[in-house]
C-alpha cells in the first residue's frame, strides 16, 4: 500500500473551493439554504402568503423516491477507489484509495446541501439542519473501509443509501425539526491497526483506546498518528478525546446495513428489523513446544504445540454448541504454525478466536470454558500456554423499543414484509448504541456472501432499503 499521498492540501480545502465550485456546476438547487437570498423563494412567499421555513404540512410515503440508477453508479464509481482490480475491493484505513473515496462522499455530501465537519480521526459528518436545530439530531451512516479483496456494498449501502435518503426527503419536501446527520465511521474494519469499529468507538468515549492508539502501530510498523497524519488527520494533536462525544448527542441512531446472511433472501423478506447485535470478544492464544524432526522424534516423545492448537480448536467447537443456543457461535480464523515446514513438528502455535452471543453472560461462559481447556490441552501434551488474552470483550448491544417500531412502521407504510432478526456481525451501531437509542434496518444480499468480490444486493432491495431509511429519519425528526 502506498502510504506517500498527502491529504493535507486537500483536507485543507475540503470546506472551501472544491465543493463550492462543483456545487454551482452541478447543484445549484441544493445549496440555496439560505431562502432569504433566494429570489425564487422569495417570490414564492409573496406569491402564497405562507413562509417557506414554516414547519412543514404531514408528507406521505408514496412523496419519496429513490434514484436507483444514480446511486447505483455512485456505488460503482466509489468502489473504483481500490488497491485491487474489480470485482473485487480493497480499502483500507488512510490508504491514498482510502483517502479519495473519503473525498468522494464528501463532495455528495456537499452537493447534497450538508454541512461537513471532520473529526481528528477522520469521522465525517454532513448535517441537515432542522427548523429546530438546538434539538438533539437524528444520525444514520455507516462505513466505507474494506478489508483486502472484499464486496463494494458492506457499509457503503449505508453511506450512500444516507445521502440519497436526505435527498429523497428534500425532493418530497419534507423539512425536518431535528437535524438530520449522516456520519462516515473511520476504520469499521480491523484490517491495519486490528480495531475493529475503530471511529465509533472513539465516539462512544474509549478513553482507553484513544491512549492506546498513541502507541499503536501497523504491520509496516506505521505509528497510528502517523497514518492520520498522512490522510490529513490529527494534525496538532497526540490527543484524541476531542472525538468523543456525550451521551444523548443524538436522539437516535439508525444504520442502514446488508444483512451479511441469507435469512432475507432465503425467506422473500424485504426488510430486516434488527432487535440486538450479538457481543462480540476477541482472544489470542499461543502454545509453545519443544519441535524436533518429523521423523526421528517418536510419538510418545513429542510436544507439538500444532496438536495443541488442533485439539483447542475442535474444543471451541464443542463449547460453542454445549451453549445451547443458537445464538452463541465461535470461529478460530487464524491457526498459525512455526517453523511452518512439512517435516517438522510445530514448536510454537498461535491462534485467533472469535465468538459472539447476544446474551453476554453466556458468552463469558464460552470463553471460561475455552481458557480451562486451554489450559488441560497444555498439561496434557506437555507444552506451554504461553499466552490467552482477550483483546475485546464488548457487551451486546440492544436496539431500542421505540426506534424499532418507527422502522417498523415506516416498512408497513411502505407495503414491504419485514422481520425482526439479530445482527450477528457488529457494526458501529454497536457503539452507537452507547450514545443513543440505536436501530438498524437490514437488507437482503445474495447468498448472504460479504467480504468476498461476489458480494452484492439488488438496485431494487438497495431502493427499499433507503425508502425506509428515509421515512424513518423522517418520522423520527418530527419527534
Amino acid at each position: 500500500m502506498s502510504l506517500r499521498f498527502s491529504y493535507a492540501h486537500a483536507h485543507a480545502h475540503s470546506h472551501s473551493l472544491p465543493l463550492v465550485f462543483l456545487f454551482f456546476l452541478c447543484s445549484t438547487p441544493s445549496i440555496l439554504t439560505q431562502h432569504n437570498e433566494d429570489p425564487t423563494t422569495k417570490t414564492m412567499q409573496d406569491f402564497s402568503g405562507y413562509p417557506v421555513d414554516e414547519p412543514p404540512h404531514p408528507f406521505t410515503s408514496n412523496s419519496i423516491s429513490v434514484d436507483a440508477q444514480t446511486l447505483q453508479k455512485q456505488i460503482d464509481e466509489l468502489s473504483a477507489f481500490s488497491d485491487t482490480p474489480a470485482p473485487s475491493v480493497t480499502r483500507i484505513l488512510y490508504t491514498e484509495k482510502d483517502v479519495l473515496a473519503r473525498r468522494y462522499i464528501k463532495i455528495l455530501m456537499g452537493l447534497a446541501g450538508l454541512s461537513l465537519r471532520e473529526d481528528a480521526v477522520g469521522n465525517i459528518f454532513g448535517r441537515w439542519d432542522g427548523y429546530e436545530p438546538e434539538l438533539p439530531a437524528v444520525a444514520t451512516g455507516s462505513h466505507i473501509d474494506a478489508i483486502p479483496y472484499s464486496g463494494k456494498y458492506d457499509g457503503v449501502v449505508g453511506v450512500l443509501g444516507a445521502i440519497d435518503a436526505i435527498n429523497a426527503l428534500k425532493r418530497s419536501g419534507f423539512k425536518p425539526k431535528r437535524s438530520l446527520e449522516i456520519i462516515l465511521f473511520t476504520s469499521e474494519e480491523p484490517t491495519r491497526f486490528g480495531i475493529s469499529c475503530l471511529g465509533s468507538r472513539l465516539l462512544a468515549g474509549g478513553v482507553a483506546l484513544s491512549k492506546a492508539l498513541k502507541k499503536t502501530v501497523d504491520g509496516q510498523n506505521i505509528s497510528f498518528l502517523d497514518a492520520a497524519r498522512s490522510a490529513g488527520y490529527a494534525r496538532d494533536e497526540d490527543d484524541l478525546s476531542s472525538v468523543f462525544l456525550k451521551k444523548g448527542s443524538y436522539s437516535a441512531f439508525v444504520e442502514l446495513h446488508i444483512e451479511q446472511g441469507p435469512i432475507l433472501e432465503e425467506e422473500g423478506i424485504s426488510i430486516g428489523i434488527v432487535t440486538a447485535i450479538a457481543a462480540p470478544a476477541s482472544i489470542k492464544v499461543d502454545f509453545e513446544g519443544n519441535g524436533g524432526h518429523a521423523g526421528a522424534v517418536l510419538m510418545p516423545n513429542r510436544n507439538d504445540a500444532g496438536l495443541a492448537a488442533a485439539e483447542l480448536a475442535l474444543a471451541v467447537e464443542k463449547h460453542i454448541l454445549e451453549s445451547g443456543s443458537v445464538d452463541t457461535v465461535g470461529t478460530v480464523g487464524i491457526l498459525e504454525l512455526h517453523p511452518g515446514a512439512i517435516n517438522s513438528i510445530p514448536s510454537k502455535s498461535h491462534l485467533e478466536i472469535d465468538t459472539r452471543d447476544i446474551d453476554e453472560k453466556r458468552r463469558n461462559v464460552v470463553i471460561e470454558k475455552i481458557h480451562q481447556s486451554a489450559i488441560a490441552i497444555a498439561r496434557k501434551r506437555k507444552v506451554t500456554l504461553s499466552e490467552f488474552k482477550i483483546i475485546n470483550q464488548d457487551p451486546p448491544a440492544l436496539s431500542e423499543k421505540s426506534v424499532i417500531e418507527t422502522m417498523e412502521a415506516a416498512s408497513k407504510e411502505l407495503n414491504l414484509t419485514q422481520k425482526f432478526m439479530i445482527s450477528r456481525a457488529y457494526h458501529d451501531s454497536l457503539f452507537m448504541a452507547r450514545i443513543s437509542p440505536m436501530g438498524m434496518i437490514f437488507i437482503p444480499c445474495y447468498r448472504g456472501y460479504s467480504h468476498k468480490p461476489e458480494e452484492y444486493a439488488s438496485s431494487q432491495d438497495i431502493v427499499n432499503g433507503v425508502k425506509v431509511l428515509a421515512l424513518t429519519l423522517a418520522k423520527l425528526s418530527l419527534r
